[in-house]
C-alpha cells in the first residue's frame, strides 16, 4: 500500500469566534481567531473549508489575528467528503449563488468585485480592534484577485494572491487579465514603486484555472513589486481532488519539510511576519 505524503492540516470551525458584519447593505458572517495585527483569509471555492481553517490556524499561531469572511458555501464543510454527486452539487450550488450575486463580477474583465469594498471596511474595523502597523490579505482561487484589489488601501501591507482563477481563461484576453480594475492595478503599482509594497503570487504550473499568461500580465503591470512563486505539478500532493494541483496553501500542499509547496507556505508566513510583526530585539 502506497503511503501518501502528509496533507495540509484541517481546522475546526468552533475554535473561531463568529459574528456578523454589515457594510453598505451587505451582511456576511465572519470567523475570527488570535491576537495581534490582522490577516484577512478570503476562502477559495466552494466555501470556508477545514483546509482553509487549518491555514488560518497557522497564521494565528504567528501571533496574528486571523479574520475569515464567510462569503459563500457552507462554513466548515469539507467539500471532498461524501459522494461524487454530492461534491459536485455543493460546488455547483456555491458557484450558482456567486454568479447571480451583485457582490461578485465573476465573468467580467478589468473590474474589481463590489465585495472588495466590504472586505476593505471589515479590514479597517478589525485593524481598529487589533492594532498593528496594518493588515495582511490572502485570496485563493475565486477570491485571489480580491487580495490584489484590497491593496489599493494603504492599510494593506502584505497582499497574497494564491492561484487567482478569474476571469476564466477561455480566451487570450482573459488569460492576460485578473479580476481587478485598471485603476486599482495602477494604484497598487504606484504603491509598489513608492512604498516598497510587494504582492506575492502563487500558482502551480499547468493549472488550467490559472494560466501562465496571468502571472506574465501581473509582472508587466506591477514590475518588481510582483513576486511570483510558480511550482511544478509534481510539487503538489499526488492525491489532488481536482486531478491537477491547484490549491497551493491548502488541499494540494505537501506538508513536509523540504517540499517546494511547504517552502511556498513558509514564504507566505514569512511575509506576514516581516510586514506585520515588530522585530524581536536580539
Amino acid at each position: 500500500m502506497t503511503d501518501f505524503p502528509t496533507r495540509a492540516p484541517k481546522g475546526e470551525l468552533d475554535s473561531f469566534e463568529k459574528y456578523a458584519f454589515t457594510h453598505d447593505g451587505a451582511t456576511h458572517d465572519v470567523y475570527r481567531k488570535g491576537t495581534g495585527p490582522v490577516v484577512m483569509v478570503i476562502t477559495e471555492m466552494p466555501g470556508l473549508s477545514p483546509y482553509v481553517l487549518g491555514f488560518a490556524d497557522r497564521v494565528a499561531a504567528l501571533g496574528l489575528t486571523v479574520v475569515c469572511p464567510d462569503l459563500f458555501g457552507q462554513a466548515g464543510r469539507d467539500p471532498f467528503i461524501g459522494s461524487k454527486a454530492g461534491q459536485a452539487g455543493y460546488m455547483l450550488s456555491s458557484w450558482s449563488k456567486i454568479c447571480i450575486s451583485r457582490e461578485f463580477t465573476s465573468l467580467a474583465i478589468g473590474r474589481s468585485s463590489p465585495v472588495v469594498g466590504w472586505l476593505r471596511a471589515l479590514a479597517h474595523q478589525e485593524h481598529e480592534r487589533a492594532g498593528g502597523p496594518g493588515v495582511g490579505a490572502v485570496g485563493m482561487c475565486f477570491t485571489g484577485g480580491f487580495a490584489l484589489a484590497m491593496a489599493v488601501d494603504p492599510l494593506v501591507l502584505a497582499p497574497v494572491v494564491s492561484q487567482p482563477s478569474l476571469p476564466i481563461g477561455i480566451t487570450k484576453s482573459r488569460k492576460r487579465s485578473i479580476d481587478s480594475s485598471d485603476a486599482d492595478l495602477e494604484t497598487v503599482r504606484l504603491r509598489c514603486v513608492n512604498e516598497g509594497l510587494q504582492v506575492l503570487g502563487l500558482r502551480f504550473d499547468g493549472d488550467p484555472f490559472v494560466p501562465a499568461e496571468r502571472f506574465d500580465f501581473l509582472r508587466e503591470r506591477l514590475g518588481d513589486g510582483f513576486v511570483a512563486v510558480e511550482l511544478r505539478q509534481e510539487d503538489g500532493h499526488p492525491d489532488s481532488a481536482l486531478g491537477k494541483a491547484h490549491s497551493v496553501l491548502t488541499g494540494d500542499l505537501i506538508d513536509e519539510p523540504g517540499q517546494p509547496s511547504r517552502a511556498a507556505l513558509d514564504q507566505v508566513l514569512d511575509l506576514f511576519r516581516s510586514r506585520l510583526l515588530a522585530p524581536t530585539p536580539s
